[in-house]
């Protein structure tokens, strides 16, 4: 098996509140977020928040991502029944803002 992190140049940081987290959820995480590089190849750094709230509600899993970028910082918060859900959901969302990042950079390179 391959290491995932050789071949991404963003470091990935997983933290859990009030679970431990296992390695494949770690792992799916990691190569999700490799996908964003796709997106904008100057990623510094991501930070995955993962917490379980303490509720009856079957929709009590927070997934937060905080991307670092060259100049600025996103945020996606996202609040699913499982953590691979608010992954995706972050995810897109973070790539939405990527995209609007890089062509507001673009706009002012023309």
């Amino acid at each position: 098996m391959f290491n995932l992190k050789k071949l991404m140049s963003m470091k990935v940081n997983v933290q859990s509140v009030n679970f431990n987290v296992d390695e494949k959820l770690i792992l799916f995480t990691e190569q999700k977020l490799s996908k964003l590089e796709g997106h904008y190849n100057k990623i510094i750094s991501a930070d995955v928040f993962m917490k379980v709230e303490n509720t009856k509600e079957k929709e009590n899993k927070i997934t937060e991502i905080l991307l670092n970028v060259p100049g600025s910082e996103f945020v996606a918060k996202k609040t699913c029944k499982t953590f691979e859900e608010g992954v995706d959901q972050c995810l897109s969302s973070l790539e939405r803002q990527l995209d609007k990042l890089k062509s507001k950079q673009k706009m002012r390179m023309a």
